[in-house]
């Protein structure tokens, strides 16, 4: 079994954790109590794969974060006045704090490890059609649509070229969108006249590619 950590050293199997990510939440429905939120958040940052790895315990309350433990610093550090009582005695269990600070190591470098194939390493290539916005003779104001659909990471560049010519002056584009299955799409359109002879060529660069994909119109 794949085990994904979790700070304190309990584990869940890293099919379930998945499955969770996936899912959605439940939402609470005809209860209108006042409620009284508190959160706890544990982040793994890491910088160039795990060759630097910070990690923070953090508590909240009512979304105002109180008190947090930063492996940078060694120790827990009030953020509000809320939140001090808590990290003095906290900062006293010399055992909870060993624990806290051998986190980069136990929880977020194991669990990089575990999550690194179908996250940091995965790669899904995008699925490129170039259209016209509205079907119109030349010589006439369109939009030409590169719709870029299915990637996965979400970091992409797309650009227009007219006649070999990169084209940078009316480019808009719908930014990244997600599609709710790990994967993005996104829209970058060119505002133009297209003329008779004109050759129009959406590229795009991705992680997935080892060379740019280029569709022309």
């Amino acid at each position: 079994m794949v085990c994904l950590k979790f700070p304190g050293g309990s584990c869940m199997a890293a099919l379930t954790v998945t499955l969770m990510v996936l899912s959605s939440p439940l939402a609470l429905a005809g209860d209108t109590r006042p409620r009284f939120l508190e959160q706890v958040k544990h982040e793994c940052h890491f910088f160039n794969g795990t060759e630097r790895v910070r990690f923070l315990d953090r508590y909240f309350y009512h979304q105002e974060e109180s008190v947090r433990f930063d492996s940078d610093v060694g120790e827990y550090r009030a953020v509000t006045e809320l939140g001090r009582p808590d990290a003095e005695y906290w900062n006293n269990q010399k055992d909870l704090l060993e624990q806290r600070r051998a986190e980069v190591d136990t929880y977020c470098r194991h669990n990089y490890g575990v999550v690194e194939s179908f996250t940091v390493q995965r790669r899904v290539y995008p699925e490129v059609t170039v259209y016209p916005a509205k079907t119109q003779p030349l010589q006439h104001h369109n939009l030409l649509v590169c719709s870029v659909n299915g990637f996965y990471p979400g970091s992409i560049e797309v650009r227009w070229f007219r006649n070999g010519q990169e084209e940078k002056t009316g480019v808009v584009s719908t930014g990244l969108i997600q599609n709710g299955d790990w994967t993005f799409q996104t829209l970058v359109m060119l505002e133009t006249v297209p003329r008779s002879g004109e050759v129009y060529t959406c590229q795009v660069e991705h992680p997935s590619l080892t060379s740019p994909l280029t569709v022309e119109w």
